[in-house]
């Protein structure tokens, strides 16, 4: 059994939200030699994506906020903006969740292993990312609600390749778990996005302004410069994100059906696979 003291990557227990938090660092942590360059990778897509819905919608760098007068090319930029960070912790959370599940058992993942294709189903979770980032897409378009859809669909990815669930019921499952407890889960992914979104905020904006204050910020390039600017910061806090719903979503499993016990209690030699796997 892994060590449950504060350096396990995932305690085989149910977690407090300060550990749980603290769990999805120390996993992004082992597997940024593999996350950090994926996410840069679609951060920087993402960025070239929104450029235009940006300069459409009149704003400017670095915070790119609403121009009065585009308020509807506005609301399409930020609602295009859900999807496309729907789309990414998506995919990124399929990594993260094989590298939390073997965490589990106490087991280090090498990038080698994680990149594998074999069992990864990475078809489905493609697949499952267009059909998470249309969904946000219209959730956001509908304001608050982006608060619902956003909580509920965290757990998508990990329900895919850890619980084994058929694709079309990864979303309800992540749903279902997403509820249980009074929302729980839920609520804690929200409060991880709060606080991911004030660090990129922050850092983001720092940077710029930083570069700006030593007079290095060339008016021509400076859109150009911001964009990379939040591809950088995104490039970790995406990958965070999906790390937290990869712990999440086994502590929520531990809490509410009894994972950990179930563990405890598996003869030795049963494949990972099927320990982990959700009762059909």
């Amino acid at each position: 059994m892994p060590d449950a003291g504060p350096t396990a990557v995932l305690p085989r227990r149910p977690l407090t939200v300060g550990e749980l938090l603290d769990s999805a660092v120390l996993l992004l942590r082992g597997q940024a030699r593999v996350l950090v360059p994926v996410a840069l990778a679609l951060a920087v897509a993402e960025q070239l994506l929104l450029y235009p819905l940006r300069l459409a919608a009149g704003t400017a760098p670095p915070v790119w906020f609403l121009e009065f007068g585009r308020f509807g090319a506005y609301w399409l930029l930020l609602a295009v903006g859900a999807a496309t960070e729907a789309v990414i912790v998506l995919l990124l959370g399929n990594p993260a969740a094989r590298a939390a599940g073997a965490a589990l058992f106490g087991r280090a993942v090498g990038p080698r292993e994680l990149l594998r294709p074999a069992g990864a189903r990475w078809g489905a979770t493609a697949l499952l990312a267009v059909l998470v980032g249309v969904v946000m897409c219209g959730f956001a378009l509908f304001g608050p609600a982006w608060i619902v859809g956003f909580a509920l669909l965290g757990a998508v990815a990990p329900a895919l390749v850890v619980d084994r669930v058929h694709p079309l019921r990864a979303p309800l499952r992540a749903a279902a778990l997403a509820v249980r407890g009074a929302g729980r889960a839920g609520w804690i992914r929200l409060l991880g996005y709060l606080v991911w979104w004030i660090v990129r905020l922050g850092l983001g904006i720092g940077v710029y302004l930083g570069l700006d204050s030593f007079d290095l910020v060339d008016r021509a390039w400076a859109g150009w410069l911001s964009l990379a600017v939040w591809a950088g910061v995104n490039s970790v806090a995406y990958p965070a994100l999906a790390c937290l719903d990869a712990v999440l979503h086994l502590e929520t499993r531990m809490r509410t059906e009894g994972l950990d016990i179930r563990l405890s209690r598996a003869r030795p030699g049963t494949p990972e696979t099927v320990l982990l796997a959700a009762g059909r």
